[in-house]
Order: C-alpha cells, then structure tokens, then sequence
C-alpha cells in the first residue's frame, strides 16, 4: 500500500527502493513470530509461518546474488497477491477475538479466516518461489560454465 501511495503521489526514491522491501519482510517476519509466540499459530500451522518466513530469506539473498551479475527479478503480480493475502492473514490474525466484533465471517471465526488465508499465502508463496528459485539456479549454473 505504502508503494501504491508512493507512485501516486510521486514521492519515489531509491532509499525507499531498497528500504520498502526490507521493511516488508522484517514486518512479517516479526508479526508471524509474535503469533506463534502468543499461540494464535501453533501445531501444523506453525508450517506456513515458516514456509512465508522461509521464502522471504532466500528471495532476499537470491536478488542480491543476481543483482552482483545485473539480473532484476521483476516482483510478478502473483506475487503482489501473495503479499497482499499474506498481511490480510496477518492483519486478521493480530484482531483476535475482536475480529469476530468487526467483520462477521458467518460460520468461521477470525483466527479460522486468518488461518487459511496463511495457508493460501503459503502455497502461493512456494509457486513463486520456486519460479525465482529456477531463475537463480540458471543463472549461477550458466556463471559456472563461463568460468
């Protein structure tokens, strides 16, 4: 959201460039932590925390080694989604009970909602990983056939 609002009103720069990802991943990071601490995610559900947190880490170094032989890698609108699901999960997550007083899910509480909406970000999360993954793996495989 903080990006949208940034091109909008066109108050881009490279500082919040390389900032505005660290920021992101160090937010997830810390909230998933903090709610398997407080055991809003606990047994199998700890799983996709630690797939979402996982992914953050090796995406971050990846860039970093492709940008070394200047490769971008592009951020993919299915990933766009998957962080937007991802803090949607989160963000329902962190309202606890007072979630069900917000938005009434009929059947399922806040914490169900915010349960599977982690799930579905996980999953997304390993697709697109995956996708950078290769690319990276290419490319290191292609610097080792120069040398």
């Amino acid at each position: 959201m903080d990006g949208l609002l940034a091109r909008l009103f066109k108050e881009e720069s490279k500082l919040g460039e390389l900032l505005d990802p660290i920021a992101d991943k160090i937010l997830v990071s810390t909230a998933l932590l903090l709610l398997i601490m407080n055991g809003t995610i606990k047994n199998f559900e700890v799983i996709a925390a630690i797939i979402i947190i996982t992914r953050e880490i090796i995406i971050s170094g990846l860039r970093e080694f492709l940008a070394k032989g200047s490769i971008s890698m592009p951020v993919t609108s299915l990933s766009k989604l998957k962080a937007f699901i991802q803090m949607f999960a989160i963000a329902v997550l962190l309202t606890g009970d007072f979630g069900n007083k917000i938005v009434n899910f009929q059947d399922y509480n806040a914490q169900t909602i915010g349960i599977i909406l982690l799930w579905l970000s996980a999953a997304i999360t390993l697709y697109t990983g995956y996708g950078y993954i290769v690319k990276g793996i290419d490319h290191a495989l292609s610097e080792d056939d120069k040398s």
